[in-house]
């Protein structure tokens, strides 16, 4: 798996994935490289035609309060330590 910097959250040295700014079923093919929990993140605060209409920049998602609320909970945490619990959320 590739390791970089996150688009979204600028974490350095972290596992990245292909988010697909719109998504895939709604026509979408340009991407950003954002780390696993980032993109697991975007996909539980919006719905695939929220990410077409509203949410289809990284740019746009950085001003959205919700993900600078979880880009500052997200940051102060090791990605190694970051679990993924479903529809609860993230938890350290």
């Amino acid at each position: 798996m590739k390791t970089g910097t996150c688009e979204l959250c600028k974490r350095d040295d972290v596992p990245l994935t292909k988010h697909h700014l719109i998504p895939k079923q709604k026509g979408g093919d340009d991407t950003a490289l954002v780390c696993i929990p980032c993109s697991k993140q975007i996909h539980a605060l919006f719905a695939n035609r929220e990410l077409k209409q509203q949410y289809n920049t990284i740019e746009k998602l950085q001003v959205n309060a919700q993900v600078q609320t979880w880009i500052g909970w997200v940051r102060k945490h090791n990605p190694v330590d970051i679990r993924y619990h479903g529809k609860g959320g993230f938890h350290k």
